[in-house]
């Protein structure tokens, strides 16, 4: 896998992620009852968002054309897919 295509996979999670900040933040209003549940969510996710700019910019100074497998070792390679794979899946329901 090239960097560039790593990448890709930032800018789609960075997307995900901050489409779901959004909408957890204006749910916040809906009910008083629901309000701290997504003001939390919206600061967890922010923190998210934080960790994947990090990584994009990691990636940015990087040759796009440079194998990942020199960059990270196996096992961080699949903590780092499975981390992507899982924020761009991310449902606007889920609170």
């Amino acid at each position: 896998m090239k960097v560039e295509e790593l990448l890709k996979m930032v800018d789609e999670a960075i997307a995900k992620v901050s489409l779901k900040i959004v909408d957890s933040t204006n749910r916040i209003f809906e009910t008083p009852y629901t309000s701290w549940e997504f003001s939390k969510k919206s600061l967890e996710l922010q923190d998210e968002l934080d960790r994947l700019k990090k990584m994009k910019e990691f990636l940015k100074s990087r040759d796009p054309e440079e194998n990942v497998g020199m960059l990270f070792s196996k096992e961080e390679l699949e903590k780092i897919l499975k981390y992507l794979t899982y924020m761009r899946q991310l449902d606007s329901y889920e609170p």
